[in-house]
């Protein structure tokens, strides 16, 4: 038994000797930079999902992931946080995979990325950014239509849970998402504020309904809606690449709030 012992413990000085050696080999910041919290930007739709599209022809998978690759490098410009995307290129991705990238990678915040046409009715009237949090009862009929038609981007999405009785899911996720709930509530404020004065919002602009890519129970979630593609002036700024600079410009100081920390000026 002695020598079993002296054999473990021999094998764990080893190991950690080891470990420590590659520590001392690591590049000069990678140690800072994997402390640094972590956030997904979630670019909405792709590959032959188009998400919507304007008057002008626009089409909403495009204009969302030329903004989360702006807002990347302004994130990561800052030194303050890492970034990773749900998607790079026009490629579809599952919902419940969009929500599983952010669970994998135990991410500080999941921010979803949309430029959604108005639900009929609306189309005229709705101008500007909003930001939604998780509800299972929506604020108003718009912001529910919005979910519904989000939803449908697949029909796989949603949280899995473990097999077990209806009633322990609805404990489970109840437990989870208490501490969560309040995180996606602060990244809302904090976005809002910071948006305020310099791009357009929409009336009421923090609002609540049932996204599915919401519904990851340990992260913080929020979906953005960096305007709307159904209105021709939304439509035509969200073209211009110094105005999605200026949008992520102002999403970057409501995350970088969002984490506690002072933004670079």
């Amino acid at each position: 038994m002695t020598s079993r012992r002296s054999i473990l413990g021999a094998a764990l000085a080893a190991a950690c000797t080891a470990s420590e050696a590659m520590a001392q080999r690591r590049p000069p910041g990678e140690e800072r930079r994997a402390a640094l919290p972590l956030i997904v930007l979630d670019p909405g739709h792709g590959g032959a999902d188009p998400g919507a599209i304007g008057a002008a022809g626009t089409q909403e998978k495009r204009i969302v992931l030329a903004m989360a690759q702006e807002l990347r490098r302004r994130l990561q410009a800052s030194g303050r946080a890492r970034v990773i995307l749900t998607r790079e290129r026009d490629v579809f991705v599952p919902l419940a995979e969009r929500v599983a990238i952010a669970r994998r990678a135990q991410a500080a915040l999941f921010l979803s990325i949309h430029a959604d046409s108005a639900p009929p009715g609306h189309a005229g009237q709705a101008r500007g950014a909003s930001i939604y949090t998780l509800a299972e009862t929506a604020t108003d009929t718009f912001s529910a239509a919005l979910a519904r038609r989000e939803n449908l981007a697949d029909q796989a999405g949603g949280l899995r849970l473990p097999s077990v009785s209806p009633d322990v899911q609805r404990i489970l996720l109840s437990l989870m998402r208490a501490e969560t709930s309040q995180g996606s509530e602060r990244v809302a404020r904090k976005t809002v504020q910071a948006m305020q004065g310099d791009v357009p919002l929409l009336t009421n602009p923090h609002r609540r309904a049932g996204f599915v890519v919401l519904k990851a129970p340990d992260v913080p979630s929020a979906l953005v809606e960096v305007g709307f593609l159904s209105h021709p002036m939304d439509e035509a700024m969200l073209n211009r690449p110094a105005w999605r600079a200026r949008v992520a410009a102002s999403l970057a100081e409501g995350l970088h709030a969002f984490l506690g920390r002072r933004v670079a000026t």
